[in-house]
């Protein structure tokens, strides 16, 4: 599975790159088909500290899923993302199942 991390108004460093190849890294287990995962990180230009956008999108033969969040910090934004890929992978994968089972 390949990860790409694009980073939008600012560079990112290694710890974060490292980081978010580590938790979406895990989302394999959920799901053997995925193809590739883009991950998006930008800076808004705000005065509110959840100014830091994340956004994880999942290619899946056949499907694609996509979760955007907005916090604090681009780990908090990374691991809510995943956590809620998680759910979707599930669903995705029980959902082919049930398609072959016909």
């Amino acid at each position: 599975m390949k990860v790409f991390t694009q980073s939008v108004n600012f560079a990112a460093d290694k710890k974060l790159l490292d980081y978010i190849e580590k938790k979406v890294g895990g989302l394999e287990k959920f799901h053997d088909k995925i193809v590739d995962v883009e991950v998006y990180l930008k800076v808004q230009k705000t005065s509110e500290k959840e100014n830091k956008i994340t956004e994880v999108k999942i290619n899946i033969p056949g499907n694609e899923l996509m979760v955007k969040k907005q916090c604090k910090s681009f780990e908090e934004g990374v691991s809510i993302s995943v956590e809620s890929l998680k759910r979707q992978l599930q669903k995705s994968k029980e959902k082919s199942r049930a398609t072959i089972a016909l």
